[in-house]
C-alpha cells in the first residue's frame, strides 16, 4: 500500500474522534464521547465510573493535543491528526498506551456490568457509543474477548485501540 493510501484511511479515523463533524477535534469531543458512553450504559456523570470516564478523556485529550497541535489553537485538524498523532504515536506505542490507559481503563469499568469483565455485546455497544461504525464496532469487540467471551486484560485493549487509530483497516 502506498503512502498515499495508508494516509487516506488513518484520516477515516479521524472522524471517530471528530464528534461533533465540525473537521476538529477538540476537548468537547471528548465530553461528548463521554457522555455518549455513560448513557449507553446509564451510569450517572457524578458516579465514580462517571467522573473517571471525565477524567480519562481529558487526559486522552491533553495528550493528543500535545502530540498532535502543532499550532496551539487547542483542536487538532485532520492534518494535524495524520502528520502528528497518527504518526507519532505508530513510532512510540508506549506513549499512545500512557495518554489512552486512563480513558480505557475508565472505559472497561463503564462497560462492565457485573463485575467480570464486559461481555463482546457490552464492548460492542461502547465502541459505537464511541462512534466507531458498526461492523468495525463488531470487528473490534471480537478482538478484544478473551477464551471466557470477556474483555482480554487492559494491556490487550491498549494494543487493539492503538491498531485501528495507527494501522489502515482493508474497509476503511
Amino acid at each position: 500500500m502506498d503512502s498515499a493510501e495508508y494516509e487516506r484511511r488513518i484520516a477515516a479515523r479521524f472522524a471517530t474522534f471528530d464528534q461533533d463533524r465540525n473537521g476538529y477535534i477538540a476537548r468537547d469531543d471528548f465530553g461528548t464521547a463521554t457522555k455518549a458512553l455513560l448513557a449507553e450504559f446509564g451510569t450517572t456523570p457524578r458516579s465514580d465510573k462517571g467522573q473517571a470516564l471525565y477524567i480519562g478523556a481529558e487526559a486522552l485529550w491533553q495528550g493528543m493535543a500535545g502530540i498532535a497541535d502543532v499550532d496551539g489553537d487547542q483542536r487538532v485538524s485532520r492534518d494535524e491528526f495524520i502528520t502528528g498523532a497518527v504518526k507519532r504515536l505508530r513510532d512510540n506505542p508506549e506513549r499512545f498506551a500512557e495518554i489512552a490507559r486512563p480513558f480505557l481503563r475508565a472505559a472497561i469499568a463503564v462497560a462492565d456490568e457485573d463485575g467480570q469483565g464486559p461481555t463482546a455485546e457490552a464492548a460492542e455497544r461502547a465502541l459505537r457509543a464511541l462512534g466507531v461504525a458498526p461492523e468495525a464496532a463488531a470487528m473490534g469487540a471480537a478482538a478484544l474477548l478473551d477464551g471466557n467471551g470477556r474483555v482480554a486484560r487492559e494491556d490487550r485493549v491498549l494494543e487493539v485501540f492503538a491498531e485501528y487509530f495507527t494501522t489502515p483497516a482493508p474497509d476503511a
